[in-house]
C-alpha cells in the first residue's frame, strides 16, 4: 500500500477525532444552559433532554472508536498481508479485530453512560446467541482457526509438492483462511478444508529445494557390485532433471532371496517432474543393464534354470596357481615338484574396494599374492595413515609373517576389487620339513628384498633389525624345525 494513502487515511481520522472532541466540548459546556432551556417550555422536557444528550453521546464517542479502529486494522493487517501474501486471510482477520473493539467500546461507553443500568441480561442473551451461532458455524469457524494456524505457522508456499497419507499428491495452488487447493499429477483439483488438513501428517518437497528420490532395482549374485555401481551411477547423471549438484548414490539396499536388491538415491532440479524422471531412469538402467550383461533378479519363485558354468578341472587350476607362486622372488628355491604342493594349499580370496586384506598388529601366519586389481599399505603417521607403496599384479605381501609369525607392520587396503591368493603356514610347512635347507635360501632372499625396500624408503626396517641368524632361528622357532 502507497506511503500516501496511508497518510490521508490518518488524516482524515485525526480531523474526524477532532471534530468530534469540539462537538463533546461544546455539548458539555452548553449542556446545563440547554437543560434549562428545554426544562422551562415543559417538565418533561428535561429528561428527553438527558437521554437524547446521552445516546448523542455514545454515538459521538463510538464515531471516534470506529475511526481510531479502521486506522489501527488497516495499516496493521495490509502490513501483514504482504508479509504473507493471504489478503482473503488478512481482510478476515481485519473484521474480526474490527468487531471485538467495537463491541468492548461500545459496552465501555454505554455503562458510562447509564451506569445504574445491569448489562448481565444482555451478557446473558448475547451467551446464549453465540452458542446457537457457534454451533451451526462449527465447520466453518474450525476451518478458520485451522487457517490462522496454518497462516501462523506456513508448512508449504504455493508451488511446494506436498503428499497427505492416504488422500493426494500434487502440487499447492491456494492457500486461503477455508481450505488448501492442490493440483494432482493427474491434472485434478484436490480441495482439503483447513479443519481437516490439521489433522493430516503432510510431507512437504518446497519449491527450489533440492529434493532427493528413491529408485530400486536388483540384479543376479554372479555380477560384481563395483561394477554394477559405477555403470548404473554413470548413467543416471546423465538423465534429464538429474541435478548436477549432488552426485547420485547407488549402494546395496539388502541381500535378498533371489539377488542384491539395490537403491538409487538422487536429486531433482524440478520435483514436480518426479514421476516422469523416474520412470526415465528405470528405463536407462534396464538398458545400461543389458548392454552389460547384467541380469535382474527374478522376485518370484519361479524356477530359472541357468547353464552350468563351465568348471575348470583342478589340473588347470592348480598350474595356473603355480604360475603366480613361480613369480614370487621368495619361491624362487622351491622346486617344481614343491611349487605344485604349494598350489595344491593356496585359496583364492576377492575383497570390496576400501576393505582391508591384513591390518597392522594382527597375528600373522600367512602371506599373500595379487592376483588382478591394487592394494595400498599404509602405516600410520600422527592422525592419518601414510601410504607407503601400492602394490599390483603379482606382487606379494606377508612374507614375514608367513615365516615368522611377527605381527604386521602395516595395513593392506584394496584399492579396487581385488583378488589375492593366500599361502598359509600349514601349507607351506611340510615343504620345510622334507627340504630343512630351504630355509637359509629363503632367507638371504628376505634380507634382499629388505635392503631393496629400505633402498626405496618404503618401509624402515631399522628398529627391528634382525641378523640373518636370528631369522632363520625365528624361521625354525616357528615353523618347528629342528
Amino acid at each position: 500500500m502507497p506511503f500516501n494513502e496511508i497518510y490521508k487515511r490518518l488524516v482524515s481520522a485525526i480531523g474526524l477525532v477532532v471534530l468530534i472532541a469540539a462537538i463533546l466540548t461544546l455539548l458539555a459546556y452548553f449542556e446545563e444552559s440547554l437543560r434549562e432551556l428545554f426544562a422551562a417550555g415543559a417538565p418533561m422536557a428535561g429528561n428527553v433532554f438527558d437521554t437524547v444528550l446521552k445516546i448523542l453521546r455514545i454515538v459521538l464517542g463510538m464515531a471516534i472508536v470506529i475511526a481510531v479502529v479502521r486506522v489501527i486494522a488497516f495499516s496493521l493487517m495490509r502490513a501483514a498481508a504482504r508479509r504473507s501474501n493471504q489478503t482473503e486471510v488478512s481482510s478476515l482477520l481485519k473484521t474480526v479485530f474490527s468487531i471485538l473493539a467495537y463491541i468492548i467500546a461500545f459496552f465501555i461507553i454505554f455503562q458510562k453512560q447509564y451506569p445504574d443500568v445491569s448489562l448481565a441480561p444482555l451478557f446473558t442473551g448475547s451467551t446464549i446467541i453465540g452458542i446457537v451461532v457457534g454451533l451451526a458455524l462449527q465447520d466453518t469457524l474450525g476451518n478458520l482457526f485451522a487457517g490462522l494456524a496454518l497462516q501462523a505457522d506456513q508448512p508449504f508456499q504455493v508451488g511446494d509438492v506436498i503428499l497427505i497419507s492416504g488422500r493426494g499428491e500434487g502440487v499447492v495452488e491456494n492457500v486461503s483462511w477455508r481450505g488448501v487447493k492442490i493440483r494432482t499429477f493427474q491434472n485434478k483439483l484436490l480441495v482439503i478444508s483447513n479443519s481437516v488438513l490439521g489433522k493430516e501428517t503432510i510431507e512437504v518437497a518446497p519449491k527450489g529445494n533440492l529434493n532427493a528420490k528413491l529408485v530400486f532395482f536388483n540384479t543376479h549374485y554372479t555380477h560384481s557390485p563395483a561394477r554394477t555401481i559405477q555403470i548404473v551411477r554413470d548413467a543416471i547423471r546423465q538423465v534429464e532433471n538429474v541435478s548436477q549438484k549432488m552426485r547420485p548414490v547407488v549402494r546395496i539396499r539388502a541381500l535378498g532371496d533371489n539377488g542384491i536388491d539395490w537403491e538409487v538415491k538422487y536429486w531433482l532440479d524440478d520435483y514436480t517432474l518426479q514421476h516422469d524422471t523416474d520412470a526415465l531412469i528405470r528405463q536407462r538402467i534396464w538398458y545400461v543393464l543389458h548392454r552389460e550383461n547384467i541380469a535382474f533378479a527374478y522376485p518370484t519363485r519361479t524356477i530359472h534354470i541357468e547353464p552350468k558354468p563351465v568348471e575348470i578341472a583342478h589340473e588347470e587350476l592348480v598350474n595356473t596357481i603355480a604360475d603366480r607362486l613361480n613369480s614370487v622372488s621368495i619361491f624362487a628355491p622351491l622346486s617344481s615338484e614343491e611349487i605344485e604342493r604349494l598350489a595344491n594349499v593356496s585359496t583364492s580370496r576377492v575383497y570390496a574396494p576400501g576393505e582391508a586384506i591384513v591390518r597392522q598388529g594382527q597375528v600373522g601366519g600367512s602371506m599373500f599374492v595379487v592376483i588382478r586389481g591394487t592394494v595400498k599399505v599404509q602405516i600410520p603417521e600422527k592422525s592419518y595413515q601414510k601410504t607407503i607403496n601400492n602394490l599390483h599384479e603379482n606382487d606379494f605381501f606377508g612374507e614375514m609373517s608367513l615365516l615368522t609369525g611377527e605381527p604386521r607392520s602395516a595395513n593392506v587396503i584394496a584399492v579396487e576389487e581385488t583378488e589375492v591368493l593366500r599361502i598359509d603356514k600349514d601349507g607351506l610347512k611340510p615343504i620345510l620339513e622334507n627340504n630343512p635347507p630351504l630355509v637359509e635360501s629363503i632367507c638371504e632372499l628376505i634380507e634382499e628384498r629388505k635392503e631393496l625396500l629400505k633402498s626405496q624408503a618404503e618401509i624402515d626396517y631399522e628398529e627391528k633389525a634382525e641378523t640373518k641368524h636370528g631369522v632363520i632361528g625365528s624361521i625354525r622357532k616357528f615353523f618347528g624345525l629342528r
